[in-house]
């Protein structure tokens, strides 16, 4: 911001006149404005001035028009006599002023300064506050879809860029957002806030976002057009019929039974019971019941479908419909994101987000173990011997089972059917590198991981090189790997008595999900030192500050 004021006059009393020029540049309401202001000095007795009004412009403060300034010259001679002498009596009336003329002058010019300081100070444009509504609706789409909290700060700063917001901040947590503008020079900050209050992933909605940030970083986005944009993206239908989006969870669950090594008839079973367990917690949630209960009652309504099944006497693999069950309820999305925070260094919203999943699972575990407790000590049998036994192969059914387990994994998040096709290549991927690394005697932790950080690099350099955003490539790579056999082995070891076994697998499994979400973030990683700016942060080439080594301080 550009201030204007008056030069000094020299303590020589010589005829002396300044003038201080800027240039009031601003891209999107018009063409630049120069300002001018000359100083006029009084002027000596002995000379011949001609006067000549000089009209500049200075930009009116909300309507407010500034008179035109008059610019006073020296020179000597050629004037006619009669002219000379009207001129000469006006410099001697200008010498004889009072104290009193001088300080009405001095008041003058303190009040023109004002006026040009306010008109230069106030930030009451309505374009800035549009401006800070959109970055925060953008923002709260973002964050409820599941983004990172780093990525929703690099959208929102990139908007405030593009509408050219001064000195704007934003910062990001689990339930809020917020951004301020600071105009300067003592005028008042402008903040806006807004909660998310439902979070609903919709990989859709989250492509056709950053399409809407990446033209807005052009310029050649209006505030209205996005305006139009967000809320045509936000409240406009789908892309897939809500009947399909039902479904994905019931098939994802049947695939992961075919997976876990059950037959065509368990997977039916499977694909039922979570058909059963969605609709129930969906009926929940219109109720208003918290999700930690939703969460205990689907997982408690597939372990007693196993229950039922394996009371029945039918040999089947009963334990795989609770295997199945589990990993259609695991919150992998929200690891990956809770993570992905860590890493970046936004601990607060890790930290949230980590305690979501806690809950998620403590909900999961609470339901599956009380069914399970409960059979155990009713005399069903239940066993450890009766857990899905198939190992990681690389024949077609498992591979394809894998490929099917990824697409409905994405279908729920409504990932848009372009990302579809890299989801079902990188589920094959991902599972025929971890069995080839479980058949060379790594460990599952290791296996899993390792897979998670090659498969998910190459998802990530995708994303990168299709100019989308990394989520829908990534997040549905995780599904075949979710620990469900491991969990389930856990709780049975609990139920039935032998706590060190039972919390060793159960650590195993959280160390699996883990090792899943931070190799998915290597890539990430690697995309921004190779790459350069993400997606989301093109509005003036923003870059990430370099990373320190606190060492823990």
């Amino acid at each position: 911001m550009t201030t204007l004021s008056p030069r000094p006059t020299e303590p020589s009393g010589r005829s002396r006149f300044s003038r201080v020029s800027s240039d009031l540049k601003s891209p999107r309401r018009g063409a630049a404005q120069a300002a001018r202001i000359d100083d006029i000095s009084r002027p000596r007795n002995n000379a011949i001035t001609r006067l000549r009004p000089s009209i500049f412009a200075i930009p009116a403060a909300r309507g407010r028009v500034i008179a035109p300034a008059v610019r006073t010259e020296s020179k000597k001679g050629g004037v006619e006599h009669s002219t000379m002498e009207t001129l000469v009596e006006r410099t001697r009336r200008s010498n004889a002023r009072t104290a009193w003329g001088r300080l009405l002058d001095r008041a003058a010019a303190r009040r023109l300064d004002n006026l040009i300081d306010l008109a230069e100070e106030e930030p009451g444009a309505p374009e800035t506050y549009r401006a800070m509504d959109l970055a925060l609706r953008v923002g709260e789409l973002l964050l409820a879809s599941g983004e990172s909290t780093e990525s929703v700060t690099e959208a929102m700063v990139s908007l405030a860029q593009s509408y050219e917001l001064p000195r704007s901040e934003a910062i990001v947590n689990f339930t809020a957002i917020s951004i301020s503008c600071l105009p300067g020079r003592g005028a008042a900050p402008v903040t806006g806030e807004r909660l998310v209050r439902r979070r609903s992933p919709d990989y859709t909605k989250l492509v056709a976002v950053h399409t809407l940030i990446r033209t807005a970083a052009t310029g050649t986005l209006s505030l209205d057009d996005a305006f139009a944009q967000l809320n045509h993206i936000k409240y406009g239908r789908g892309g897939y019929q809500r009947w399909l989006i039902a479904l994905s969870l019931p098939l994802m669950s049947a695939a992961a039974a075919m997976l876990s090594g059950g037959g065509l008839l368990v997977s039916s079973i499977a694909f039922l019971a979570a058909l059963l367990a969605d609709q129930t917690t969906v009926l929940l949630a219109r109720r208003g019941i918290a999700e930690f209960y939703q969460f205990a009652v689907a997982g408690a309504i597939g372990s007693l479908t196993a229950v039922l099944l394996m009371a029945t006497g039918l040999p089947l693999h009963g334990s795989t419909v609770v295997t199945a069950s589990i990993i259609t309820l695991l919150p992998g999305r929200a690891l990956v994101a809770s993570v992905t925070d860590g890493i970046t260094g936004a601990y607060v919203s890790a930290g949230a987000r980590m305690l979501e999943v806690f809950f998620a699972l403590a909900a999961i575990v609470s339901g599956v173990g009380l069914v399970v407790y409960t059979a155990v000590h009713c005399g069903l049998p239940l066993s450890i011997a009766g857990l899905p036994a198939t190992p990681p192969g690389l024949n077609a059914l498992q591979i394809g089972a894998a490929v099917v387990l990824t697409v409905t994994f994405a279908l729920s998040m409504h990932t848009p059917p372009r990302e579809l096709l890299a989801a079902a290549i990188g589920g094959g991927l991902i599972w025929v590198l971890y069995t080839l690394l479980r058949e060379a005697a790594f460990s599952p932790i290791i296996a899993a991981g390792v897979s998670a950080a090659a498969i998910g690099t190459i998802a990530h350099f995708a994303a990168s090189w299709a100019r989308r955003p990394a989520l829908p490539y990534v997040v549905p790579l995780i599904g075949p790997l979710l620990p469900g056999t491991a969990l389930y082995r856990g709780l049975l070891e609990l139920g039935g008595g032998n706590v060190s076994q039972g919390l060793l697998h159960l650590t195993q499994a959280l160390a699996i999900g883990m090792a899943l979400a931070a190799g998915i973030c290597v890539g990430g990683e690697l995309v921004r030192a190779f790459r350069g700016t993400p997606i989301a942060a093109v509005a003036s080439n923003w870059r990430r500050p370099a990373a320190r080594r606190t060492r823990g301080y």
